[in-house]
């Protein structure tokens, strides 16, 4: 019986690439000399440090702009609420995502269902089993939720026949 997971998982490593390029960014530009802004990792969590909120949304757009040049989806990255620090200083929390959580879960494979699809939907931690007695029916599934609006990317790994 054919079948394929959907997973959503995050190259950590590509990550901290894009970090080691971002902070090399700030250590050149004019507009980030003599200040005090920083930026760190720690397991699947990023800590922005700035000065003020303006160079925190100046960082917020290299972040994006270095994860898309490594190829990562900006739609792993889950901004927290803005912290005040010392004087004008701001720190925030930025969450990458990996896996899919309960709600997508269910949501997903409630949309399978009510798509009609002749296949079985599991849910196993945080990835998706799907299986089916052909493989037109598992690509049809691909294709049917590639066209649903989901914000966190998906990737379809382990197709069997």
């Amino acid at each position: 019986m054919p079948s394929f997971d959907i997973v959503s998982t995050t190259d950590l490593a590509e990550v901290d690439n894009a970090l080691a390029n971002m902070s090399r960014e700030m250590s050149q530009r004019y507009d980030f000399k003599g200040s005090s802004s920083r930026i760190e990792r720690k397991e699947g969590e990023i800590t922005l440090h700035a000065d003020d909120e303006l160079k925190l949304k100046q960082m917020h757009e290299l972040l994006q702009g270095h994860l898309a040049r490594r190829k990562i989806d900006a739609g792993v990255i889950d901004y927290k609420t803005i912290e005040k620090a010392a004087g004008q200083a701001v720190r925030q929390k930025v969450v990458i995502r990996q896996g899919i959580d309960r709600e997508l879960a269910k949501r997903l494979v409630k949309e399978i269902k009510d798509g009609k699809l002749k296949v079985q939907v599991t849910v196993q931690g945080d990835e998706l089993r799907v299986s089916g007695k052909k493989r037109d029916d598992l690509q049809e599934v691909i294709q049917y939720i590639k066209g649903l609006q989901i914000e966190l990317p998906l990737q379809y790994v382990n197709f069997r026949d």
